[in-house]
């Protein structure tokens, strides 16, 4: 089969951010509870899974400037005409889904931090969950070894990311980490039969600390594979790996209990899950003291350096 064309490729990216955008409308006004993350986790995944093969799966412009940002960069990713073309896409998407959630259920819902935070926390948290999701989609199905090797954990590892950030920084931003979602959901209560014509506007800071994290995935990704760009991997950049991991790995803890998430170990463990899946072959994935100590006293890895 040859390479799909445009038409194709920006109809995958349609489906699968309307999918991703209806879910989540469907869930916050269905009032769904605890399974939302899961619903919307699962529903990321599985158009990945079904229609990555087609435009690579992206559904969200944050991944498409990332991985733009990336290929300027001389590594892995897409050509800027592309991410205009794809990011035009997604946004639409989300807001026709937006329209269809709002005239299914007769009613919408605003985008805005949760009651006792601030835009700058809201922020925040979309910043540190949307790079969380742009480092791990660079590095489970941008990066040269793990397109080599074919891996087919790659939807997973995307879709844990979803679970990791619902329910710890979605108690105080929402959990958008993608600016086809913040679009999508503050456009709902502009105007249109059933919107209620409040509420519209932040969406723009959503999107700006969005952006921001995808920036920041796309040159930390540099850095923990400069193999990937004709550099050299180096103990910096294993270093920067399990910095990184351990990172997300207590950030979810500490958002999970201040936020007393009903799905906090899960949540957790998908976090771990996640960042094992990005950064395994760069330094082993280790992410606890008491992980490295057991490996270098079983004698099987004494320099405690990655299998390359």
């Amino acid at each position: 089969a040859g390479e799909p064309s445009m038409f194709a490729k920006c109809t995958a990216e349609f489906v699968g951010t309307f999918l991703l955008v209806l879910t989540v409308g469907c869930n916050v006004l269905g009032g769904s509870g605890v399974w939302a993350g899961v619903s919307i986790a699962c529903v990321l995944m599985v158009a990945i899974y079904a229609l990555g093969g087609i435009s690579g799966a992206n559904f969200n412009p944050a991944v498409s400037t990332a991985l733009g940002i990336s290929q300027a960069m001389g590594g892995p990713g897409l050509d800027w005409q592309t991410v205009g073309i794809y990011s035009t896409v997604q946004s639409l998407a989300g807001v026709v889904a937006a329209l269809c959630y709002s005239g299914l259920f007769g009613e919408t819902f605003n985008l805005a931090p949760a009651k006792g935070f601030s835009w700058h926390h809201a922020g925040l948290c979309e910043l540190l969950y949307t790079f969380m999701l742009c480092f791990v989609v660079l590095n489970v199905a941008a990066a040269k070894k793990n397109v080599q090797e074919k891996n087919q954990y790659y939807g997973l590892a995307i879709g844990f990311v979803i679970i990791a950030g619902a329910y710890g920084a979605g108690a105080v931003s929402g959990g958008c980490f993608n600016p086809a979602v913040a679009l999508g959901l503050d456009l709902s209560k502009s105007g249109g039969p059933f919107f209620e014509g409040t509420g519209f506007g932040w969406s723009g800071p959503y999107i700006v600390y969005e952006l921001v994290g995808a920036l920041l995935a796309a040159v930390f990704f540099k850095l923990v594979r400069p193999g990937d760009f004709g550099g050299h991997s180096s103990t910096a950049s294993e270093l920067l790996s399990e910095f990184l991991g351990t990172y997300m790995l207590v950030l979810t803890v500490g958002l999970n209990v201040l936020a007393k998430s009903p799905a906090g170990a899960f949540s957790i463990a998908a976090s771990l899950t996640s960042m094992i899946y990005a950064l395994g072959d760069v330094s082993g994935a280790h992410f606890n003291p008491a992980v490295t100590v057991s490996i270098l006293a079983s004698g099987r890895a004494q320099d405690l350096t990655p299998g390359k």
